[in-house]
């Protein structure tokens, strides 16, 4: 009982999932899906299946042959579209041979020409591709006769320039008398029996060349050095403390645009020149000498706006007043003009003895003023002139024949001198006073004053 329990509801099951399949499957209108003849009624499920497969297969077959019909009816299609655009192209080419025919000259010889073996369209491109070729090789030729044309009278002119009068060379007078037309003929005889010249020339063009810029090298390095020589001028002329408002003031100021390197040698590359032209030149004034061309060096590397010095101006309380250099004979006085001179003196030896490797605290010479007490007798540029020189290690010695107690008070060491005359030879001697001998150190009587006497003696030995 339970076997078949089990049974009836697998049956059921099945049949339910049967069900569910025919109403699935089964027509949305009508009993059955098409009307089958009588053959093809199926019996029971296995016949149904086996006229199943049977209708399968044919219908694959069927369906291949409807595939490889429509193939066929497209390639047809293809050939006929291909037919009619070979006609077309086949009525194009024939315009373009006819035109072709047209242009082609009757005395020419030509070969029997050969079938294209492409297609029409080939054929065209190919046909539209030889003509652009064509045309583009007529402009080519048409310019390169312009060309040649335009390079001969070039060429001409070159020859009759004015520059080439004293050459005598048969090419020169071949070209200015042979027509323009028959220049192309010899050019290459030309240009072989100018080859061996022009790497002659070129040669020496480039040894010119590496001699100017060893030139340019050289004195681009000594304007370097001259400027910075002006930077040394203007941090050696500091002045020292004590003098009010010009204490640790610089008593020039130089300020000048230094360039950079390629500026540089540019702009001495054209003094080089320019000195190189007037060189060749005659009748030319320009002076070639070293110190000229490192003259117009400097100018050149501080184009455009160049170098402007101020100096201070000396006066009773000392302000820190600057004047341009081309304004002091306008401004300064005849005590302040000789003043700024001693200065300047100072800087430039000072200057001098920085440059040959001395410091600047040594001693930097000595410097003998005729009378300068006679135009510059005031304290306070006595004063100044003294503190400069102090500060620059430059001996100053005054000469004077004014009694000027007010002014010989701000020297520590007075001698006194006297001019003795040689009779015999007629020549004047510059001696000390006999009466200064008295002052010479001794030792003091008892109960005499000593009224002068001669206390230091100051010795300056210059090394070998």
């Amino acid at each position: 009982m339970q076997l078949l329990e089990t049974r009836m509801s697998t049956a059921s099951e099945q049949l339910g999932r049967l069900r569910g399949e025919a109403e699935r499957l089964a027509p949305e209108d009508g009993e059955a899906h098409t009307d089958l003849p009588e053959d093809l009624q199926p019996r029971d499920a296995e016949h149904a299946q086996a006229l199943l497969r049977t209708a399968t297969g044919e219908l694959a077959s069927h369906t291949e042959a409807l595939n490889q019909a429509r193939d066929a009816h497209a390639e047809l299609l293809a050939a006929h579209r291909a037919a009619e655009d070979a006609a077309s192209g086949f009525d194009e080419i024939a315009a373009m041979l006819r035109d072709l025919l047209r242009e082609h000259a009757p005395d020419e010889e030509h070969e029997e020409p050969e079938p294209y073996p492409g297609s029409p369209e080939e054929a065209r491109q190919s046909a539209a591709e030889a003509r652009r070729s064509l045309r583009g090789c007529a402009a080519d030729l048409s310019a390169a006769e312009a060309a040649v044309r335009e390079a001969s009278d070039i060429l001409v002119r070159h020859a009759n320039s004015t520059r080439y009068e004293q050459v005598r060379t048969p090419a020169r007078q071949q070209i200015r008398e042979l027509p323009a037309s028959a220049l192309p003929e010899h050019a290459q005889k030309w240009a072989d029996a100018f080859a061996p010249r022009l790497r002659v020339l070129t040669d020496e063009l480039e040894q010119l060349e590496r001699n100017r810029d060893s030139i340019v090298d050289r004195l681009r390095g000594l304007v370097e050095s001259a400027l910075a020589t002006l930077r040394s001028a203007q941090r050696l002329s500091r002045l020292p403390e004590g003098l009010g408002e010009w204490s640790g003031q610089e008593f020039l100021r130089i300020r000048f645009e230094e360039p950079d390197q390629a500026t540089l040698t540019e702009r001495l590359g054209e003094v080089i020149d320019e000195a190189t032209r007037a060189a060749v030149k005659k009748n030319s004034d320009l002076r070639r000498d070293g110190m000229s061309l490192l003259l117009r060096g400097v100018a050149a590397a501080l184009q455009p706006k160049g170098v402007a010095v101020e100096i201070l101006k000396p006066d009773a309380v000392l302000r820190a007043e600057r004047v341009p250099v081309g304004q002091m004979g306008d401004v300064f006085s005849g005590g302040q003009l000789l003043t700024a001179a001693i200065a300047l003196y100072c800087t430039m030896a000072a200057l001098r003895s920085n440059d040959r490797g001395r410091d600047k605290h040594r001693h930097a010479g000595t410097l003998f003023l005729d009378n300068p007490i006679g135009r510059a007798n005031a304290t306070y540029l006595l004063e100044l002139q003294r503190a400069v020189s102090d500060a620059l290690g430059v001996q100053l010695l005054y000469t004077t024949g004014l009694f000027d107690t007010t002014a010989l008070a701000e020297f520590p060491l007075v001698i006194r001198m006297r001019n003795d005359a040689d009779l015999r030879a007629g020549l004047k001697y510059i001696s000390v006073e006999e009466h200064l001998r008295p002052g010479l150190p001794q030792q003091p009587r008892a109960g005499e004053a000593v009224h002068s006497e001669i206390t230091a003696t100051r010795m300056f030995k210059r090394p070998q």
